[in-house]
């Protein structure tokens, strides 16, 4: 058995996703252990909170072996895997966005609890405080090309944009930045 699970450890990443895809259950743990903390740490940066990122990480590992029966290879199998984690990031946040649309008019305790949250989001550093604040696509950029120090190109297949796309939107980012900086020494 310890020799399987070392040969496993020395196996490709495309050619364990085949086996998961297949039911083998040795190839998915090897799978997962190599990239669990990708997962998480691009989770962390999409969503900016630890605690989210580990329910999404969690949710994206138990949806896994469905997801590998429609990987078809056509890209590396960790820029299929970032885009999982993208896709659940963006899921995730549109399932937000619905709960706070109906929570709104919930009368004083609901605003109160609002207040809350409020409250706790802006004790976070500064850092993520600024991130919160840029879009979804350029937060995506980010976490993908400083995050996870992917280069533009990888970060555009990701994303399913072009490199020239990225470039912009990191351009962007540091305008925003610099402004968001300037605002606050005022």
């Amino acid at each position: 058995m310890r020799l399987i699970s070392i040969m496993l450890m020395n196996t490709a990443d495309e050619t364990l996703c085949l086996a998961a895809a297949g039911g083998d259950r040795a190839a998915f743990a090897t799978l997962i252990g190599r990239h669990y903390d990708r997962i998480h740490g691009l989770a962390w940066r999409l969503t900016g909170s630890k605690a989210e990122a580990e329910d999404l990480a969690q949710d994206i590992c138990a949806a896994l072996p469905s997801k590998l029966r429609g990987w078809r290879a056509e890209a590396r199998f960790t820029t299929w895997l970032y885009r999982v984690v993208v896709n659940a990031a963006h899921d995730q946040r549109r399932r937000q966005a619905t709960r706070a649309r109906a929570a709104n008019g919930w009368g004083d305790w609901e605003l109160a609890r609002q207040d809350e949250i409020a409250v706790q989001a802006e004790a976070q550093d500064w850092l993520m405080t600024a991130m919160a604040r840029l879009s979804p696509e350029l937060r995506d950029t980010v976490a993908l090309t400083l995050g996870e120090e992917m280069t533009q190109a990888e970060a555009g297949a990701v994303l399913g944009v072009s490199e020239g796309t990225i470039a912009w939107r990191m351009s962007e980012v540091k305008k925003r930045l610099r402004a968001m900086a300037a605002e606050e020494a005022k």
